[in-house]
């Protein structure tokens, strides 16, 4: 790929194997330098292959003699003997191909991988259990009912309901929307905030048979709309704090789309905005008049394999994919995560996340659901009050994304740090620079990191607190659990081919794209993919290891070390990570560019100093200066969802263009937001949602960390 740097290479060729040579001509160098680094490259090549002939000739030659050596201790000593050159062939043998190096590996991974597997198979039996029964999400959450009536089930800062009251609620969403006529297969969306009611509604529906996508509460507008209309909504259940987000899309949305309206106890039942002009029904009367008891006797129960919920994910492409959660898959997402950190059914979780997500709606509620343990919930994180809130609670497992323990982190020091039962905290993104400090000021025990996309099948955990990594991939025997990292392009996430057409595994410390083999019907193997079909296919790689097997590709860069733990690296194509959310470019560009009268607009992602993740910054071709900033901030706030939001913006006045007449964004991540760097007029976002100018001052003020986004 041609590069505009003076220390770019021009022309690179790395996608070889290790025994291939590789040609880096370096723009504006002398050639002794290109001469340099291709008999470097070529010396290491050549010394590699020389050492696999080596091994390879002595293994040969070690392996007739080993043979005949047993042969004649057998005959001569006896059996027992004869049993002991079979062994110690073996070992000698073993220790030419592949070497002694392997059996280190093996030894020191051995008991992480045992535990794994351990774990693994008591998942599959969970598993397999239900499918044989045909049980559901509903049918274990009753047997739980019955056996902790009393026991609570969710608790927040203003409610504490036990499994008896949520079951209840959610007989009475059953019956009303039974009473209603909707039936197994309808599709009823859910706008609502962290809260019982979120949990007893879906839980509800799904008795049914009815699927219930779980729609992000900070979606605004066209995104929102998508949301409801992507889902193939039949209906929408939103509770009143987003009745206005809902009535400004309510003309929009398709006419057979039935609007409801929860009230919670904190706002009047007389608000009526939207009841009144015919486009929403009042909920909570049809509650309070349904049966508790039982669902009614005609409706259709789901079955083990139907649809449970979508959950909405932002890809590489596009507006909010749904992603399609089964009642299998469901059980997988939770019991694996139980099985193999050790979760315990009398413990009490802690999630201050949005429950839309997998992470706290399947993860965390599904330790109750399934195993009758407490979650405690939160309507909206606070740093601060995280370990006041497990303290308070008695908590024994909190979970995290890496950007709140970096919040964490930052508040004071505070009595509640150390005076918790917290024993572990698991979650995603918790990087390597702040681990150490975390798990010592908080005195944690366990940390159990993950990895996994909510419509993939590749999957992982690091399941013995190794610093810094995500998971791990057995190095004894990788073909029990075939996830797998190849070689890709960095830039687009496309799989580097051989000459056979078929995809290669990256070495250590090489990165590459993570992928996991789709094997349908294994619940841990199979890939449910969007509601979209076309989307789905756009995450299926195919003749990856030999013609005509499949697997997903998760687009993301991993990197995996000697012991096999694995490592992220960065996110392929034109996806960034904020907020703990992804953030699709294409999605803001598109919006972005509507708001200032369809010029050219790149959004990007950038890194800033201690800060989890990458902020959006938006370059916009504007030589004659006609944006209105003043009003931007505001419009984009009324657009886009607050993650989405771009940090920085950048006013171009020159555009540069590839070759294929495609904006140059490379160049721009670069010069990230700097003033320095060009002299384009720069912008950020302030607390107050509006944008101002970026000065070198302000730079500085952000490089050193006393500003935070």
């Amino acid at each position: 790929m041609m590069k505009s740097t003076d220390d770019d290479p021009l022309v690179g060729d790395s996608g070889q194997k290790s025994n291939d040579y590789h040609l880096k001509i370096w723009h504006k160098s002398a050639s002794k330098d290109v001469k340099l680094n291709i008999e470097a490259t070529q010396d290491t090549s050549n010394a590699a292959k020389k050492t696999s002939c080596l091994r390879w000739l002595l293994f040969l030659l070690l392996t007739p003699l080993g043979a005949a050596g047993t042969a004649l201790l057998w005959y001569y000593q006896g059996a027992y003997y004869g049993l002991l050159g079979v062994y110690g062939s073996l070992v000698l043998l073993l220790l030419v191909k592949p070497g002694f190096r392997w059996f280190y590996i093996a030894a020191v991974t051995t008991p992480r991988d045992t535990i794994a597997l351990i774990a693994y198979i008591r998942v599959m039996l969970f598993v397999k259990r239900q499918e044989r029964k045909n049980l559901n999400v509903g049918d274990i959450f009753e047997a739980n009912v019955a056996q902790y009536p009393d026991k609570l089930a969710i608790v927040s800062e203003t409610q504490q309901w036990t499994f008896r009251q949520l079951n209840e609620h959610a007989n009475r969403v059953a019956n009303v929307f039974h009473s209603h006529g909707y039936k197994k297969g309808d599709v009823v969306g859910l706008l609502m905030e962290n809260r019982c009611e979120f949990v007893a509604t879906w839980l509800g529906l799904s008795k049914l048979g009815v699927i219930t996508p779980l729609i992000n509460t900070n979606l605004r507008g066209p995104s929102l709309q998508h949301s409801i209309k992507v889902g193939n909504c039949t209906a929408l259940i939103y509770s009143v704090g987003y009745r206005a987000a809902v009535m400004d899309i309510a003309r929009d949305l398709p006419a057979h789309v039935a609007l409801y309206q929860f009230n919670d106890s904190v706002h009047s039942p007389e608000v009526t905005d939207g009841l009144t002009q015919g486009l929403a029904q009042q909920l909570n009367p049809l509650l309070d008049a349904a049966a508790k008891d039982k669902v009614a006797a005609g409706a259709t129960r789901a079955d083990h394999q139907d649809k449970l919920v979508y959950i909405y994910t932002s890809g590489t492409t596009g507006l909010p994919k749904a992603a399609v959660i089964t009642h299998s898959r469901y059980f997988f997402i939770a019991a694996g995560i139980h099985y193999t950190l050790g979760f315990r059914d009398n413990d009490v979780f802690y999630t201050p996340l949005p429950l839309y997500h997998t992470a706290g709606g399947v993860m965390s509620i599904g330790q109750a659901l399934l195993f009758g343990s407490t979650v405690v919930i939160r309507k909206k994180f606070s740093a601060s009050g995280y370990f006041e809130d497990c303290a308070r609670f008695n908590c024994t497992v909190s979970q995290y994304i890496g950007e709140m323990a970096r919040y964490i982190l930052a508040t004071p020091d505070a009595p509640h740090d150390r005076q918790h039962r917290v024993r572990m905290v698991f979650g995603n993104g918790l990087r390597p620079q702040i681990w150490t400090r975390f798990v010592e000021r908080f005195k944690i025990a366990k940390v159990g990191e993950f990895y996994g996309a909510t419509e993939g099948n590749a999957n992982i955990m690091n399941n013995d607190s190794t610093v810094g990594a995500i998971g791990f991939v057995s190095r004894i025997l990788p073909q029990i659990y075939p996830i797998s990292v190849i070689r890709a392009d960095p830039h687009t996430g496309e799989p580097i081919r051989n000459k056979k057409g078929l995809c290669e595994l990256c070495g250590v410390q090489e990165p590459g794209v993570f992928i996991g083999k789709i094997v349908k019907g294994n619940p841990c193997r199979e890939f449910l993919g969007y509601v979209d079909t076309k989307a789905s296919s756009k995450k299926v790689v195919h003749d990856v290891f030999c013609k005509g097997d499949m697997a997903f590709i998760s687009g993301d860069l991993l990197v995996a070390d000697e012991r096999g733990y694995l490592y992220f690296k960065d996110r392929t194509g034109d996806t960034f990570r904020w907020k703990g959310e992804n953030v699709s470019t294409s999605e803001v560009e598109a919006q972005l560019s509507n708001l200032v009268g369809y010029k050219d607009t790149i959004v990007y992602g950038v890194s800033i100093p201690q800060t989890e993740g990458r902020a959006g910054m938006a370059a916009i071709y504007d030589p004659t200066r006609e944006v209105n900033v003043a009003t931007l901030g505001s419009q984009l706030a009324a657009t886009l969802p607050n993650y989405a939001r771009p940090i920085f913006l950048r006013f171009l006045r020159r555009i540069d263009l590839t070759g294929t007449f495609k904006l140059r964004k490379v160049e721009l991540q670069q010069q990230s937001f700097n003033p320095a760097a060009s002299e384009d007029e720069l912008h950020y976002l302030q607390p107050n949602g509006n944008y101002a100018p970026l000065t070198q001052a302000i730079y500085e003020s952000i490089q050193r960390n006393e500003m935070r986004f």
